[in-house]
């Protein structure tokens, strides 16, 4: 498959891409530079939104503006770019991470741990209530969800695995925590992950420099090779939603590839879902 460089970044951390359908544009983020970008691919450009603390992850928000994911917490960052905070963990001493939104737009959110604080995997409410659903975890990342909404993909990168959960849809209740895939073969991590429209399981595999597909059965059916070893999220966007969107980071300087911190795109790598928008 063809790799292309829709956007030459030199990004410490980009994370989360995401595709807004209602202005056409990929949000992604650059974590450790608390920034949330939005990147246009059909003219190239890329505007940014710079805030106070780390930002894990940016999704859009029904009626405008986005929902973060940040260092401290959930912030509502309206249309006019003031923030309202949601949820705030702070003082347990762990670290917002990853995010997800499921067919209803409900929030998830997992969290880094900290060093005397276990991490975690749960709902955010509207009212900003957390309603957790895994403990004991390590660094939350890739929540996302199968098409008819019943499985819940999470991974907890440090255990090197995928995991998934039963999920009910209606209720937003997860349950059944089981390991979905263990990728052994490779010296990279699972990171981000998005889950096509045939229900296949697109990982990022952190010093991996690859995004794989798994079928839902969990079987390894494609690799596509980066020219960076920091590969870190993946998500479908464009159009018809059939651009692979994939995020890099750059290591130390001395070890950096040329195009390490760059946004990258597989044209025609399948078929995506379309995005839900958080309902808070």
């Amino acid at each position: 498959m063809n790799v292309e460089v829709p956007l030459r970044a030199v990004a410490a951390f980009a994370e989360c891409p995401t595709w807004d359908p209602v202005d056409r544009t990929l949000l992604w983020v650059d974590m450790n530079r608390s920034e949330v970008h939005r990147l246009c691919p059909g003219d190239g450009t890329d505007t940014v939104l710079r805030f106070e603390q780390p930002v894990a992850a940016a999704k859009p928000r029904v009626g405008g503006g986005l929902v973060l994911s940040m260092r401290d917490g959930v912030a509502v960052c309206e249309p006019d770019g003031s923030l309202r905070p949601l949820a705030d963990w702070s003082a347990e001493g762990v670290r917002g991470n990853d995010a997800g939104i499921d067919g209803l737009g409900r929030l998830w959110v997992g969290t880094m741990a900290g060093p005397s604080a276990p991490g975690w995997l749960g709902r955010v409410d509207t009212r900003g209530v957390t309603h957790r659903a895994v403990s004991d975890t390590r660094l939350s990342n890739g929540i996302a969800w199968s098409p008819d909404g019943r499985r819940m993909y999470f991974v907890d990168t440090p255990t090197r695995r995928i995991d998934v959960l039963d999920y009910d849809l209606s209720t937003g209740e997860a349950s059944g925590r089981r390991p979905f895939v263990e990728p052994t073969d490779t010296a990279g991590v699972p990171d981000g992950l998005c889950v096509d429209a045939d229900g296949g399981v697109w990982v990022a595999l952190f010093r991996g420099g690859a995004v794989r597909r798994y079928t839902p059965r969990g079987i390894l059916d494609r690799e596509i090779r980066f020219p960076v070893a920091l590969t870190t999220a993946c998500g479908f966007g464009g159009e018809d939603l059939t651009d692979l969107y994939v995020t890099t980071a750059r290591r130390a300087p001395e070890h950096d590839e040329p195009l390490a911190g760059s946004v990258f795109v597989v044209p025609g790598a399948g078929q995506g879902l379309m995005p839900t928008a958080f309902a808070g």
